[in-house]
C-alpha cells in the first residue's frame, strides 16, 4: 500500500502562477507543473535563506522531506530553462493558514490550482483568436490555446 503523501505548510501565496519564454505561443511550449509545496521550499531556502531543518520546521515536515520537495522542484525549473518549457504553478499537497491562523485551510489539491489576482505576467482576462481578432472572456481554468474560435475555428491564444 503506498503511503499517503504528507501535507504541507505554506505561507506564500503566489499572485503570478505562470511563466513562459517571451515571443513563444503557449500552444508550442511543453508545461511543467510546480506545486505550490514545491515553490514554497524554493522560496524558503532561496528567499528567506533558511537552512533545512528551519525551513523544514515552518512547513511542518521533515528535513528529508522537505529536501526532496526542494530538489524536486530545482529540477523543475532548471528543466524549464533549460530546454524553454512553460512554468505552471498549482496543486499540491498543502494548508495555507494565514500567519494569524483564521486564513483559508487547503488540502490535497493535486491537479487543483489556488491562486487570486492575476492570471500571469502581463496577461489580461482575454482570448483573442490570432486569425480574425475575434476577442471572448478568458475562462478560468480554461487554457485559452484549447478554445476555438467560434467564427473561424482556429485555436484561441491568450491577449
Amino acid at each position: 500500500m503506498v503511503r499517503p503523501r504528507k501535507t504541507k505548510n505554506v505561507n506564500f501565496d503566489p499572485d503570478v502562477c505562470y511563466f513562459k519564454p517571451r515571443a513563444v505561443p503557449l500552444s508550442q511550449l511543453e508545461e511543467v507543473q510546480l506545486t505550490i509545496d514545491e515553490l514554497e521550499s524554493m522560496r524558503l531556502s532561496n528567499i528567506e535563506k533558511l537552512n533545512q531543518i528551519d525551513a523544514a520546521m515552518s512547513m511542518g515536515v521533515h528535513q528529508s522531506t522537505f529536501h526532496r520537495t526542494l530538489s524536486r522542484a530545482n529540477e523543475k525549473v532548471a528543466d524549464a530553462l533549460v530546454n524553454g518549457k512553460a512554468i505552471r504553478i498549482h496543486g499540491g499537497d498543502y494548508k495555507m493558514p494565514a500567519r494569524d491562523g483564521t486564513g483559508p485551510a487547503i488540502r490535497n489539491l493535486r491537479g487543483m490550482g489556488r491562486r487570486r489576482g492575476p492570471y500571469g505576467a502581463g496577461s489580461t482576462d482575454y482570448c483573442i483568436c490570432p486569425k480574425c481578432g475575434k476577442r471572448v472572456p478568458h475562462i478560468r481554468g480554461e487554457p485559452c490555446n484549447q478554445r476555438k474560435c467560434n467564427e473561424c475555428d482556429t485555436l484561441m491564444t491568450r491577449e
